[in-house]
């Protein structure tokens, strides 16, 4: 049990939205440690957000750059840190994930500087200089608020969620008065991360409708990199524009005057949850488990597409893709009406019969088909064709959505261990077939088996052949010109009564993606098979799954062009004994390079095993 504290310094470094989200905390301590000295070391541009009194003492640091960590090593900075040796703090609390090893160093120097004997952090095995440890069960698992709430509990405070808090202007709101309802849209997202905007078209016509229907006053927030002037230009219907003319204190009476904020993930969004203004926000690569609005008895509704490859920025303990992928499926997959609708809903006071906030299918179903074991940190299922086509066909007659099925083999291994994103949809698609005789020697290496191998060349194949007996209706998209089509006439030979209902090479660019998709679905198949390449293909599945009318969705790379006999298949014996990467590689020399990840997949297998 540590001493009661009585000069505690808090350390969050962090951007606007995330110090708000950390006065939870804060004031939880002050109640608990009401004689205590309480003071914060944060941003100077994050400062004014602090309600007056919530801490004893502010010590700020100024920005020199982008970068966090360098900008702390200008002189300046490092002076003021060096003060702190005498202000004699007893604990410190350092409201952050430890997940950069440069950043980690960063907050044990200050730590060190302090002197103080009672440091309490989130442990995610890099806490190696805290003394008080809570476990960090990795970005999400909690949202950051209650996160930072069970620190300050660490420390005797009550970690029972409260609601944020923040300082006001208190004077003349620069708005002309209004008797009706207003409508605040922030266009921006922060400057972090432009990945987690919302198309201004979109923001535009929501702010028109809203108008219409309930003559609305819209009034658009943020800075001017926000494009809020993109958005007005884009209105039909009159706006009031105070980007770039409001201090934050006064931003927080602006937010606390509306009766719905309309915004995507940033900073902005959690200054209106802390004023308790009824929330639609937005979200689509960014983590809304770890961010979304934190409203303890207020209104918030999330609003998100929820594909297989979302969150993929600061996922687990790792930041991941910051600026998300090129295409921002995820973003543009939310739409005006979705967003009309829940702004209605709350205007009208009926906000309890919209739906729960939308999650992924990997995040809320129990799979019972699934026997799987991790090799490097990748799920491969024990699953024969006999099942796989079991599953199929349940699929095909039962099922309510789109399934992802991977034809995991060691490359796709070795590629999911630097390649983010692959890892996610890996990791979270419905299943992972053992492709690749390098997969089964690793499972026997962990001290378990595979049934068989079970691959997407032979497994389309082995498709088309139960669609023929069961009715399934397939469409093969990609590959180069009349290459699809050649693999279609073959198995429509060699399989009588095989359904293709069309085959399309198109684009996976993602200016493509919608009039694909909707292709797809016009056309009834149950079965997508997609030849992109690997790690294109699944990319291109998970980013578009929830929007795909069909049974089932797999990326099958070559498969088209062995069937249509482009790329001759390796003898029998050498099939039987795995050797096909071998033929492979004779016939296609260039293919060396992908083959040097053969070599490193066993030695990590041998070194580090499933993680």
């Amino acid at each position: 049990m540590m001493n009661t504290p009585r000069r505690i310094l808090l350390v969050q470094l962090a951007d606007i939205g995330d110090l708000i989200l950390t006065t939870p905390a804060i004031a939880a301590l002050r109640d608990a440690h009401p004689a205590a000295h309480i003071a914060l070391l944060t941003n100077r541009h994050a400062a004014a957000v602090l309600e007056p009194g919530i801490v004893d003492t502010v010590h700020t640091l100024d920005r020199y750059g982008r970068n966090a960590t360098v900008a702390m090593l200008h002189p300046a900075n490092l002076r003021k840190l060096w003060s702190l040796r005498g202000k004699h703090y007893d604990t410190v609390i350092i409201f952050h994930h430890f997940t950069l090893g440069l950043g980690t160093l960063k907050f044990a120097l200050i730590a060190k500087i302090t002197g103080a004997a009672t440091i309490i952090g989130l442990d995610n095995g890099q806490g190696w200089f805290l003394t008080e440890r809570v476990p960090d069960g990795g970005f999400g698992v909690k949202h950051q608020a209650a996160y930072w709430l069970e620190l300050a509990a660490q420390a005797g405070a009550d970690a029972q969620p409260q609601r944020a808090r923040v300082a006001f202007d208190a004077g003349v709101l620069p708005l002309t008065a209004y008797n009706g309802m207003r409508v605040v849209i922030h266009g921006g997202s922060g400057g972090y991360s432009l990945a987690r905007r919302w198309p201004v078209e979109c923001f535009a016509r929501v702010a028109d409708a809203l108008h219409e229907k309930y003559q609305a006053q819209i009034v658009l927030v943020g800075t001017p990199a926000d494009e809020a002037a993109s958005i007005a230009a884009a209105m039909k219907a009159p706006a009031v524009n105070l980007t770039g003319k409001t201090t934050l204190t006064q931003l927080a009476d602006i937010l606390r005057s509306a009766d719905v904020y309309i915004g995507a993930d940033s900073g902005v969004l959690h200054l209106a949850s802390a004023v308790r203004t009824p929330i639609v926000a937005i979200f689509g690569p960014s983590n809304h488990r770890a961010w979304g609005p934190w409203a303890p008895g207020g209104t918030a509704i999330v609003l998100r597409s929820a594909p297989e490859c979302s969150p993929c920025s600061y996922v687990g303990h790792g930041i991941d893709l910051r600026e998300g992928c090129a295409a921002r499926t995820c973003m543009r997959m939310v739409t005006v009406s979705q967003v009309i609708e829940a702004a209605s809903a709350i205007l009208e006071g009926r906000e309890d019969d919209l739906p729960p906030t939308k999650e992924a299918p990997y995040a809320t179903e129990a799979r019972g088909w699934q026997d799987r074991l991790s090799i490097l940190g990748i799920p491969v299922d024990k699953v024969t064709y006999k099942r796989w086509m079991q599953l199929i066909d349940q699929w095909v007659r039962n099922g309510s959505r789109a399934y992802h099925v991977c034809t995991t083999n060691p490359e796709f291994v070795m590629i999911a261990q630097s390649d983010h994103n692959f890892r996610h949809i890996l990791q979270r698609a419905d299943l992972c077939v053992p492709d690749g005789v390098g997969l089964l020697w690793a499972a026997r290496v962990l001290g378990t088996e595979l049934p068989e191998r079970v691959t997407g060349s032979d497994g389309t194949r082995v498709i088309a052949q139960h669609a023929a007996q069961k009715g399934w209706k397939l469409f093969f998209l990609g590959a180069a010109p009349g290459i699809a089509e050649k693999a279609a006439e073959i198995l429509r030979s060699d399989y009588p009564g095989v359904q293709i209902v069309e085959t399309y090479g198109g684009s996976p660019r993602p200016e493509d993606e919608d009039a694909i998709v909707e292709r797809v679905n016009a056309s009834g198949a149950h079965i997508l098979l997609v030849a992109y390449g690997a790690p294109g293909q699944d990319a291109w599945i998970a980013r578009n799954l929830p929007r795909l009318q069909v049974k089932m969705a797999m990326g099958v790379g070559g498969a088209f062009d062995f069937i249509a006999g482009v790329i001759p298949r390796a003898p029998e014996t050498m099939q039987k004994y795995g050797l096909e990467w071998l033929y492979r590689l004779y016939k296609q020399p260039w293919r060396i390079k992908r083959m040097l990840r053969l070599p490193l997949f066993v030695g990590l297998v041998v070194l580090r095993g499933e993680k």
